[in-house]
């Protein structure tokens, strides 16, 4: 994913990759193709992907900071696939609209929500001091992969080496000190932490997988380092997403007591 986005990036051909979805995104969200296009990416292909894509169409000067700063609040989230095949399975979860939409349609309508209030002063187009950094032309294929494939390469062994370290911290106090609290896992590295958790805590489980947890945002950081993107603000928004899903799952429960969790 990171390669291929990063070579459609570098030859310009996002718009054409969301031409389906942009007749309803572009006039709902009011946006240029390009965050289109890091919406897309960042609710599909899952952790830290949407931080990746933002990083990259804003370092080759494809969208403002502002609308970095925008996506950033909403489109870096779990992907669906490991939604679907690793996390619910694991939590012993039978339904799925009612976890997709807590999962990918309260961050949806935060985003929506969010551009009509804190960013509606997003123009749907480039700020007129971002269009100069645009390239004259796009890249030629081979460059663009060349380029696409570095960039990637540091980017999968800084995120492969957060995963290997905090799956480690999860680790350690198991082998030296016996079984210390199992919740507290999840927070460091989200996948290795539920599989040490199980179907405990469930409802625990799924408020943690909009924050993604230490490791998560520590590969959101390596994103976007080289931007003057915040790191600080990422994370406020996530907490105010897990927010948003405990409401969500009190109003199920007061709503359906009996199905609540099923």
């Amino acid at each position: 994913f990171m390669i291929l986005s990063g070579i459609m990036i570098r030859m310009q051909l996002t718009e054409g990759f969301i031409a389906l979805l942009s007749p309803v995104l572009k006039p709902l969200f009011r946006v240029s193709s390009n965050v289109c296009y890091a919406m897309i990416l960042g609710f599909l292909c899952g952790f830290p992907m949407g931080a990746k894509t933002v990083g990259d169409l804003y370092s080759h000067g494809m969208l403002s900071k502002r609308e970095a700063e925008y996506l950033l609040a909403f489109c870096n989230n779990i992907g669906p696939i490991y939604f679907l095949s690793f996390a619910l399975p694991l939590l012993n979860r039978r339904m799925l609209f009612p976890y997709l939409l807590g999962m990918y349609g309260l961050p949806f309508l935060y985003g929506l929500v969010l551009r009509y209030t804190k960013y509606r002063d997003i123009a749907p187009s480039y700020a007129a001091e971002y269009t100069k950094k645009l390239p004259e032309k796009p890249m030629g294929l081979f460059l663009a992969m060349d380029e696409a494939i570095n960039s990637s390469v540091k980017s999968i062994l800084s995120l492969g080496g957060y995963m290997i370290l905090c799956n480690l911290l999860n680790l350690l106090p198991h082998m030296l000190f016996g079984a210390p609290p199992l919740y507290l896992a999840p927070l460091i590295e989200i996948s290795g932490g539920l599989s040490l958790l199980q179907d405990r805590f469930p409802l625990y489980s799924l408020l943690l997988l909009p924050f993604g947890g230490f490791s998560c945002i520590a590969q959101t950081y390596t994103c976007i380092q080289n931007t003057p993107l915040s790191i600080t603000d990422y994370i406020k928004h996530k907490l105010c997403l897990v927010a948003l899903t405990g409401c969500y799952y009190s109003i199920w429960f007061l709503v359906s007591p009996s199905g609540f969790l099923g």
